[in-house]
């Protein structure tokens, strides 16, 4: 399997995010979005997007590897945040930073869209991914 992460000229200078990922072989995972509930069923961090992304991102790494796979098989990804503005941002940042497996020299295509609410009341963070294996 092979995984190629380009920025062609012509568009815009990223930083954190890749334009194209091209993938060639491997199996595709595809995981359902991940918010922030802990195994228990019970949301952490009610309030608090740091909390939230934490959580959802060690969703998204449990979900990976139970399928063999890491964050660093993650290609495209697709981030929902309930209102969306730069502090917010900055604690997403942050807590992308922590995840294992993450590079943000060898990042995975991305768009973050903001929302105005999620599926239940207090989520403020939903992650969508898409990873791919040898």
């Amino acid at each position: 399997m092979r995984i190629e992460r380009f920025n062609p000229p012509g568009l815009q200078p990223t930083r954190g995010v890749t334009h194209v990922v091209r993938t060639t072989g491997g199996s595709t995972l595809h995981l359902s979005g991940q918010g922030a509930y802990n195994a228990e069923n019970r949301l952490v961090g009610p309030g608090d997007y740091y909390a939230q992304c934490t959580q959802a991102f060690a969703n998204v790494v449990t979900a990976l590897e139970a399928a063999g796979a890491t964050f660093a098989d993650v290609v495209k990804a697709t981030y929902y945040v309930v209102g969306l503005n730069q502090e917010s941002l900055r604690q997403f940042s942050r807590a992308l930073h922590e995840v294992p497996g993450y590079s943000p020299d060898r990042p995975p295509a991305s768009t973050m869209i903001g929302v105005a609410a999620l599926a239940y009341d207090e989520m403020l963070v939903e992650f969508d991914v898409t990873a791919v294996l040898p």
